[in-house]
């Protein structure tokens, strides 16, 4: 079966939840890069500044990990970008957490909600504990923005509103519950690899770290076969104001 296109056609405003700089480059903006190329706004909330991802001082990490962030955000067009400072390698989920990306949602307002895998194995072996935590805090958040008595402070002391989102999606892989996916073939891919090109000294303390022009082209032509295109990026997305499949399985 060939997976459908994502419906960008419903697709106004996206914000991007991630525990570090980069996460978003390993594919994911390539997507981005076609969205903000046909209008749609994108947003990104960084939990952490990535301090204990390189060797040097984690302050000294943190400004050149964040200015390579703002760097890769310019390559596909995303003019938003919020960092927290939650510590990074020990990022916790809790109601601070939640708190602070319910935060975001209120005041972006996006129709979309982009966030990370929340499951311990993937195929790639057992996902990071900021990645888990981010993810699953992300998933509550968006439920969390949309309750007017949860997290009222924020409605009654810094003037947001509810929000609910539509969307909230994940990046898929084929034969993993992806349901849609984009096609980034030809200017959308050159962004996205710009994109990680940008965290180059990020990636130069990482050993025999494959270059982003080898590995990115790699992950979406084997995503494109599960749409019938030259290059893909796969999602898991979820319409939360569908209602529940069972209610419509007329089988």
């Amino acid at each position: 079966m060939v997976l459908p296109t994502l419906p960008e056609e419903s697709f106004h405003r996206v914000l991007c939840v991630v525990a570090h700089p980069d996460d978003m480059e390993y594919g994911t903006s390539a997507a981005i890069a076609r969205w903000t190329a046909s209008g749609i706004e994108v947003g990104y909330l960084l939990l952490t500044r990535g301090e204990a991802g390189m060797p040097n001082p984690p302050e000294e990490t943190a400004r050149l990990r964040v200015a390579e962030q703002r760097a890769a955000c310019d390559v596909v067009g995303v003019g938003r970008l919020t960092v927290l400072d939650h510590p990074d390698g020990v990022l916790v989920y809790g109601l601070d957490l939640r708190r602070d990306i319910c935060r975001e949602i209120r005041r972006f307002r996006p129709d979309v909600v982009l966030g990370t895998g929340y499951e311990i194995e993937t195929p790639f072996g057992f996902d990071q504990a900021d990645h888990r935590a981010a993810g699953l805090a992300t998933i509550d958040a968006v439920r969390d923005a949309g309750n007017r008595w949860v997290f009222p402070e924020q409605i009654d002391d810094e003037g947001l509103e509810p929000h609910s989102a539509r969307w909230f999606v994940v990046p898929g892989l084929p034969g993993s519950g992806a349901t849609h996916g984009v096609d980034v073939t030809g200017e959308p891919l050159r962004r996205g690899i710009a994109s990680l090109e940008a965290h180059a000294a990020y990636l130069a303390a990482l050993p025999d770290h494959p270059a982003p022009a080898d590995l990115i082209p790699m992950f979406t032509a084997m995503n494109g076969k599960a749409m019938d295109v030259e290059h893909a990026v796969l999602f898991r997305a979820h319409d939360l104001q569908a209602p529940p499949e069972f209610l419509t399985d007329t089988a």
